[in-house]
């Protein structure tokens, strides 16, 4: 298990510190490798040091383990919504929020909360909680991480919808990995402690398979050692030391935005990873050129451009709009002038005589861009903008 300061004991430390709560997340690659049975007991431990500590919002799908371990812990009730004739229950942010608990134990993250609901995703519910100085300890699963979708959907076949934005991860003060053998789990699952009987041959086939469970496993090990390596970084330089080296031995990350991009959310993925393995920051730049005013690009396209400068604001980039008649001569100059050491941009859609002829936008960044790592993506997976 990699942990950053795992213990109850420990966490309490960070409780009794500051105003603004603390959060405190586990890891784990698959459901049943013990999540929520870990935050229950953490739980425990902490109401026995006399922490006062409720449950927000715990999702124990029948496993007694683990329903078990509710019993003598206070749970603030869910609120019930009726949607599309069907009743939903959800955390009931507001209950909690009254309640002010010091710690509250909030499941499944990534979430996506009804439409009625004040947030549209879980962890933003618990960003609220925290900036009312409630403390949280929270689970989601890897596969859950934004910028690890294509990644995830391309070793594995499993196409996941629901996402948090690393930079929740980023923002955590403890995070805790909880590994379990491939083996080992899939002996869980057999013995009914996952799913009920008739879903485990499905799951088997699916999901579960071995070379799967393997893949995002390996991917919980190394997020967590990330997550390991950037907070003891951070302990061991002055505030935005650590981030002054990185990115003047590095250099910092720009992803080139396009007005309507295909497959942009790739590319903004790619340039939060970057970002990430490095510890430094990142730009998303979008060049408006006369002929891509507001007034004058179709109602579609301002959509998409909308939706992806939102999409890159959430994984954690600093998005800048710049306007020139020449894209990549302007890309190039941000960056010179911002200490970028690495330009992410999509393979060129324009037509092939341009690519001959030295005009796309691609070919000129790794003509012109002498002294940057220019990373062209290539597009291999479905188009996610076209997805659900």
């Amino acid at each position: 298990m990699t942990t950053r300061r795992s213990r109850a004991e420990d966490f309490l430390e960070l409780v009794e510190r500051g105003r603004r709560g603390r959060l405190k997340l586990y890891i784990g690659f698959a459901a049943g490798v013990g999540k929520t049975y870990r935050m229950l007991e953490e739980a425990h431990a902490l109401e026995r040091r006399g922490v006062d500590v409720v449950l927000g919002f715990v999702e124990t799908h029948g496993r007694q383990e683990t329903e078990a371990l509710v019993a003598g812990l206070e749970v603030v009730p869910r609120e019930k919504h009726t949607y599309r004739d069907v009743t939903v229950e959800e955390m009931d942010l507001d209950a909690v929020l009254a309640r002010k608990p010091q710690v509250v134990v909030v499941d499944e993250l990534a979430h996506t909360n009804l439409p009625v609901c004040r947030h549209r995703k879980r962890y933003q519910d618990v960003q609220e909680l925290l900036d009312a100085g409630i403390n949280v300890i929270g689970a989601f699963n890897v596969q859950h991480l934004e910028s690890l979708n294509d990644l995830v959907e391309r070793t594995t076949g499993v196409v996941v919808r629901e996402t948090l934005p690393d930079s929740f991860l980023k923002g955590a003060d403890q995070v805790v990995n909880l590994d379990l053998a491939v083996e080992d789990l899939h002996e869980r699952l057999r013995a009914g402690k996952i799913y009920a009987e008739d879903k485990v041959p499905r799951a088997l086939e699916s999901f579960f398979k071995g070379e799967n469970l393997s893949t995002l496993r390996e991917l919980a090990l190394r997020e967590v050692a990330e997550s390991l390596d950037r907070a003891t970084a951070g302990q061991s330089s002055r505030p935005g030391e650590e981030a002054q080296q990185k990115g003047a031995e590095w250099g910092r990350v720009l992803v080139a935005l396009s007005s309507h991009p295909p497959r942009a959310a790739t590319l903004l993925r790619r340039g939060s990873r970057l970002a990430g393995r490095l510890n430094t920051d990142w730009f998303v730049v979008y060049v408006e050129t006369p002929r891509e005013a507001p007034h004058l690009i179709d109602s579609e396209a301002q959509r998409h451009l909308l939706t992806n400068i939102e999409k890159a604001k959430e994984l954690g980039a600093e998005v800048v709009r710049l306007r020139s008649k020449d894209p990549v001569e302007a890309i190039l100059d941000f960056a010179r002038s911002h200490g970028v050491g690495h330009i992410i941009v999509g393979r060129s859609h324009q037509p092939w005589w341009k690519r001959a002829v030295g005009r796309a936008a691609d070919v000129r960044l790794l003509r012109e861009g002498e002294g940057f790592d220019i990373h062209v993506v290539a597009f291999h997976a479905p188009d996610e903008e076209k997805r659900p």
